[in-house]
């Protein structure tokens, strides 16, 4: 009985490292989860947009969206999640032109029709790239530039809001951290002490100097409910909350009026400019 015991714990043992050694050497695969065709563009949902190519600071060319809307007040840069490309955000993008906004979205490297591979540093500089050619090529304010990040996009937004001027930046369906997101999915597992990503959010966003808009569902079936509202906790005022409902990938869709609802009346608050305690 005791040998028997004793294989079945090594065996146990071995699954276990075995499982750990998989993290450990996979987890860009498993973090980021791009494709490369792009079957459509803003032009199959009756949206005129131009196709942009702007570089890194590292010398990679990126592919990006810019969906004007007449007379907007703000532009809406879009750091979008870690699946698919920018063919997988047209509903988003469709929506802020419905209410007036005008949008850019892009690829981080790896994704679409972006050169490179993704990593972390890499898709910070993807997203300074991206404000750089809305505020200096396209000329656009940067007081009139909202960050938007959903997801995984939520911490590369919350560090670029912490290096650059933007109005306002808007935090959706986003983790705390990396270390806090995959010890939440392997909680049998020392992640922690081999984790090789870092995107820690709620550091970023206490930095962050700009109002911040923080957007959550209770029903989010991968991140988490209180991950938002700790985030909302480490943000500097002025700032607020909005619980929307849905599922992680569809909540602003789910949430219909009440999220387009959400989105105007923040932005009529930061158009005005003026402080206000934090609210819910």
């Amino acid at each position: 009985m005791g040998s028997v015991l004793l294989y079945v714990g090594a065996a146990l043992a071995a699954i276990y490292i075995g499982f750990g050694v998989v993290l450990l050497f996979l987890q860009a695969r498993l973090l980021y989860r791009p494709l490369r065709d792009i079957a459509f563009t803003p032009e199959d949902v009756g949206l005129d947009f131009e196709d942009v190519t702007f570089r890194t600071q590292d010398g990679l060319a990126l592919n990006g969206w810019y969906v004007p809307a007449d007379e907007a007040p703000f532009t809406v840069l879009f750091c979008h999640g870690n699946a698919g490309n920018i063919m997988h955000r047209l509903d988003t993008v469709s929506l802020f032109h419905r209410l007036g906004l005008s949008c850019f979205v892009f690829d981080y490297r790896g994704y679409g029709r972006s050169e490179g591979r993704p990593t972390e540093v890499g898709t910070y500089r993807d997203a300074r790239a991206a404000y750089d050619w809305l505020t200096q090529s396209k000329g656009i304010a940067a007081e009139q530039v909202v960050l938007l990040g959903r997801s995984l996009g939520g911490s590369i937004a919350a560090h670029l809001a912490s290096q650059v001027d933007t109005r306002t930046v808007v935090v959706e369906s986003a983790f705390t951290s990396y270390l806090d997101m995959v010890a939440q999915m392997y909680p049998y597992m020392p992640i922690r002490l081999f984790a090789r990503f870092r995107y820690d959010t709620q550091a970023h966003l206490a930095r962050a100097r700009c109002p911040v808009l923080v957007m959550h569902s209770r029903d989010d079936e991968l991140v988490p409910f209180e991950f938002g509202r700790r985030l909302f906790g480490a943000a500097r005022e002025p700032k607020r909350f909005v619980e929307i409902t849905g599922g992680h990938n569809d909540g602003f869709l789910t949430s219909g009026d009440l999220y387009k609802s959400a989105w105007m009346e923040w932005l009529d608050f930061v158009d005005e400019d003026r402080p206000e305690p934090a609210i819910r």
